[in-house]
């Protein structure tokens, strides 16, 4: 008599068979659901710059202790992204995605209900870590639900929510802050995220993890010829990029134009949709050169904001270059790193947010140590230094990293 086998025990997070019919539709909704997901997670990072001052006052504190608001939150993306990554490569996606959402909206709402810096900062940092579960999967996620053969469309269409978080999220947040309270910016971002929540819950499909045999060691993707150049870019022109804009407020205060946070960075925010759209044009067809002139310009945004600080149509101005010559980086640089990871393309993705917020949290300290002893006329010199040591990096990695062609 033949004797029945009990079904086997299945993780809820881990798939049963990781081979699975590939998708033949795009599946449009459920890749602008995970880049609103990707606009939040930048906005809610970097929304304190636009609030330094409103923030310091509310929790009687400095500007520079409210600049680690962002350096924590990026601590946590680091500390948390590379080892989520390895733990969580066989799990399944929506089940994982939805997880680390949940905790993030947790920990911004203890941000918003804070009554003192500490509990500020120890929330920021825990939903920085949440935060590393998600961009450590968010570009896979989107390849992995649509048809493999637009897998770069795919990548494409998630990535657009970061350059929009930076564009209008923090602007946004500004705004809303100073009109009424930064606490209600904060609520805003939670509201939107439980959004976003319910949304990946019933719309997104589920996707598999990744099979163990098709798993590369971390260490080889990373020394994959041009992944570790293209890293090095991002960390020198992000830090260039955020260690001002962290401290636009304490800028803005030493040139004496009295514009204010909120409108340079709606300025830099609506340059940098331009930015999105120019790059989209341009990216297949010379993306070298249009990262060449994108940081070449961003130094240039430097120079004026160093040279002619007194002059606000100046300043403007060149917050508007600033915007557009940015708005593309993380598409453009997003797109350089698939091509040299080639079929490792997840996981060489997964290196950006690390190197992002590693220079985010680097530009929160450094800004803070430099306001210490000099005024906001320091944060452009920064700016330019680094924005050179960028552009020469991308010299460098011509023939590796980043082709004439795609």
């Amino acid at each position: 008599m033949n004797q029945a086998v009990p079904a086997p025990t299945v993780s809820p997070l881990r798939p049963t068979d990781t081979r699975s019919t590939a998708p033949t539709r795009m599946p449009w909704l459920s890749l602008a659901i995970l880049a609103a997901m990707g606009f939040i997670l930048v906005a809610a990072e970097t929304m304190p710059a636009g609030l330094l001052p409103v923030i310091a006052a509310d929790l009687q504190t400095s500007e520079g202790v409210v600049g680690q608001f962002i350096s924590v939150w990026a601590l946590g993306t680091v500390v948390v992204t590379i080892p989520a990554l390895a733990l969580t490569r066989g799990f399944r996606r929506k089940p994982l995605i939805l997880t680390a959402i949940l905790g993030l909206i947790v920990a911004n709402s203890v941000t918003a209900m804070s009554g003192d810096v500490v509990t500020a900062l120890v929330s920021r940092f825990f939903a920085g870590a949440f935060t590393g579960v998600v961009w450590g999967m968010l570009a896979a996620y989107g390849r992995r639900i649509s048809p493999p053969a637009r897998g770069g469309l795919a990548l494409s269409i998630v990535s657009i929510g970061a350059p929009a978080g930076f564009a209008l999220g923090t602007p946004l947040g500004a705004t809303l802050g100073t009109a009424f309270d930064w606490r209600w910016a904060f609520i805003g971002l939670t509201l939107l995220a439980i959004i976003v929540f319910a949304l990946i819950a019933f719309v997104v499909s589920d996707a598999p993890g990744q099979a163990a045999s098709a798993r590369l060691p971390l260490r080889r993707v990373f020394l994959l010829p041009g992944v570790a150049i293209v890293l090095a870019v991002i960390l020198v022109w992000m830090l260039a990029h955020n260690t001002i804009y962290t401290y636009i407020a304490p800028y803005l205060r030493a040139t004496g134009t009295g514009i204010g946070p909120d409108l340079l960075l709606l300025v830099y925010g609506l340059a940098s949709i331009g930015g999105i759209g120019i790059t989209a044009v341009l990216i297949d067809r010379v993306p070298r050169g249009l990262l060449h002139g994108s940081v070449a310009l961003f130094v240039i945004a430097g120079t004026v904001l160093l040279l002619a600080h007194s002059s606000a149509p100046a300043v403007i101005a060149a917050a508007a270059v600033w915007g557009l010559t940015f708005g593309g980086a993380s598409a453009q640089l997003q797109s350089a790193l698939t091509l040299a990871g080639r079929e490792h393309s997840d996981v060489a993705n997964s290196f950006l947010p690390v190197a992002f917020n590693l220079a985010i949290f680097a530009a929160g300290i450094l800004g803070a140590v430099l306001l210490q002893s000099a005024d906001g006329l320091v944060l452009p010199i920064v700016m330019i230094a680094l924005g050179a040591v960028a552009f020469t990096l991308t010299i460098v990695g011509r023939r590796t990293a980043f082709l004439p062609r795609r």
